[in-house]
């Protein structure tokens, strides 16, 4: 289920990131790299190569494989990558418990994109990964995703000072989540 291509429009798919998209990751990162300025933290130009973009899927990869994460890609009719979402810090036992971090090309804003892959992506957190609860944070001034968040089911919950790096600063954020269900832990 959760490594299944899963339709969001008639153009855009969700499926999961692979080393083969290194290219399209770094080009669509580049086009919207000014674009996410505010929201993202300071990289170093390697960052938005193709070499760059090999190294960081190659470590997110093996933190899938080792069931730390769940990195998937918005790809178009092309398979160009027009966005990602991506389950990180993945824990299990009594938590169940991960944190989103998602985002869309600059080309491909303002589509509903975000909104429909967040939906999609916490049914298979849900129904996939066992979660329990998704957690999410955004820096204050970010009022599309946190109508993102807000659109699918998620609840502002707090606030935390200095929370992350953000655009050259240490930043506050908006702390969201998400429960999934009230069951016992599954799996």
């Amino acid at each position: 289920m959760t490594h299944d291509i899963h339709p969001l429009t008639e153009d855009v798919r969700l499926r999961p990131a692979t080393l083969d998209d290194a290219e399209s990751f770094a080009e669509s990162l580049t086009r919207s790299r000014a674009y996410m300025r505010r929201w993202d933290p300071v990289r170093p130009d390697a960052f938005y190569t193709p070499e760059g973009q090999h190294q960081r899927l190659t470590a997110l990869l093996a933190d899938q494989d080792a069931g730390r994460a769940m990195p998937w890609v918005l790809a178009d009719d092309e398979d160009r990558v027009v966005g990602a979402l991506t389950f990180s810090s993945i824990e299990r036992g009594p938590f169940r418990n991960a944190r989103l971090g998602y985002w869309i090309d600059v080309d491909s804003a303002g589509r509903g994109l975000a909104t429909t892959a967040v939906a999609r992506a916490c049914e298979l957190a849900r129904d996939g990964l066992g979660l329990h609860r998704i957690e999410a944070g955004t820096v204050l001034d970010n009022a599309a995703s946190q109508r993102v968040l807000a659109k699918c089911g998620f609840e502002l919950y707090g606030t935390a000072p200095r929370y992350l790096h953000i655009n050259g600063e240490w930043q506050e954020h908006r702390m969201f989540q998400r429960i999934l269900h009230d069951g016992p832990p599954q799996r």
